[in-house]
C-alpha cells in the first residue's frame, strides 16, 4: 500500500494512493504516526478503506513529507556506497569507513514530493543532490538484533539528501550543510513493507534537468539495512515513525570533474524502485 499525507482544504491528511487517485483515512487515524502506531489493524482498515471509501484526484491535494514531523531528527548514514565512499576519499580525503557514520539532519529541512528547494545564495552557493533510500520504523525499540530488524520496519520511501557542501566541509560536522530548511525532500509516500520484498535490491537514481547524475542499487550498501538498525539501536531507542536515510552512491556533484551544483530553476528528481519518482524544483533566494 502506497499511505502519504496530504494537505487538502488548508488541512494534513493521512492518505492512500492509488494510481492517480486518493483515500481518505482521516477516519483510520488523525496523522501518519497514528496509523503506523495502530499497527496491522489499522493497515488493514486503510486497506479496507482504499477499495470500498470514496477517492479524489491526487491533483487535488499538495503532498506533505509522509511523517510531517518525526520524533527526533531525521538518522542518515554518511559514506554507505562503495564507490561514493572512494569518490569521497578521491575529492576531500575522506576515510572510507570502517563502521557506519551517522549523522542528523534537522526535522525542519524536511518537505514533500514537488515542495520546492530553497537557498540564499548568502548563506550557500554549492548545493548538491544525494538519492536515498528511507526506512520508516514502525514498532521501534532498543538493542535491536540485525536477525529482528526487518520486524521494526513500517516502510520505506523516497529521500533527497540535499546538501550545502561548502557548509558542510567548512564545518566538519555534516549537521549545518545537511539541515537547512526545504534540505529534506521526503516521499511521495510510505510503500509498506510487505510490498518491498527485497530492500537490498533496489534500483536507485538522480536526474537534474532530466539528466541522469547517479544510478546505483541497494545491494551496493557498505552497511546493509539490518546493520544499520542493529548499529543504531545498540544502547539508544528507536521509535515509531523515525526515519532512516540509508546513504547515497556516487555521481554526487562536490565529486565530479569539475564540481558541479544545483542551480536557481533546476528540477531535481530522486528515484527508488518500487516506491516511484520524488521531485523538486530549485530557488536560489537573494
Amino acid at each position: 500500500m502506497r499511505l502519504a499525507t496530504l494537505l487538502f482544504n488548508d488541512e494534513p491528511r493521512v492518505a492512500a494512493v492509488v494510481d492517480d487517485r486518493w483515500f481518505d483515512l482521516s477516519r483510520v487515524a488523525p496523522d501518519m504516526p497514528s496509523l503506523i502506531r495502530g499497527g496491522e489493524a489499522a493497515r488493514q482498515a486503510a486497506q479496507q478503506m482504499a477499495e470500498q471509501g470514496m477517492s479524489r484526484p491526487i491533483s487535488e491535494a499538495t503532498f506533505l513529507p509522509p511523517i510531517v514531523r518525526p520524533p527526533k531528527n531525521i538518522i542518515a548514514l554518511g559514506l554507505n556506497y562503495r564507490e561514493h565512499a572512494l569518490e569521497s576519499q578521491r575529492a576531500q580525503g575522506l576515510p572510507y569507513p570502517e563502521y557506519p557514520v551517522f549523522f542528523t539532519k534537522a526535522a525542519t529541512s524536511l518537505i514533500g514530493h514537488e515542495g520546492v528547494i530553497t537557498w540564499n545564495s548568502s548563506v550557500t552557493q554549492q548545493v548538491d543532490w544525494e538519492v536515498e533510500l528511507a526506512v520508516i520504523i514502525g514498532r521501534g525499540g532498543r538493542d535491536i538484533p540485525r536477525e529482528r530488524a526487518f520486524d521494526v520496519i513500517y516502510g520505506y520511501t523516497a529521500c533527497n539528501d540535499v546538501s550545502a557542501r561548502d557548509l558542510q566541509f567548512r564545518h566538519g560536522q555534516w549537521y549545518r550543510g545537511k539541515s537547512l530548511d526545504t534540505f529534506c525532500p521526503l516521499g511521495p509516500w510510505i510503500v509498506t513493507a510487505d510490498e518491498i520484498a527485497n530492500p537490498g535490491g533496489l534500483e536507485v537514481a538522480t536526474r537534474v534537468n532530466g539528466v541522469e547524475k547517479q544510478h546505483s542499487n541497494t545491494e551496493e550498501l557498505i552497511f546493509d539495512i539490518a546493520t544499520i538498525i542493529e548499529t543504531i539501536s545498540s544502547g539508544a531507542t528507536l521509535e515509531t515513525g523515525d526515519v532512516i536515510i540509508t546513504g547515497t552512491p556516487s555521481g554526487v556533484g562536490f565529486a565530479r570533474t569539475p564540481p558541479e551544483f544545483l542551480r536557481d530553476g533546476d528540477v531535481v528528481e530522486v528515484e527508488v524502485d518500487g516506491i516511484g519518482v520524488l521531485r523538486n524544483s530549485c530557488r536560489a533566494l537573494s
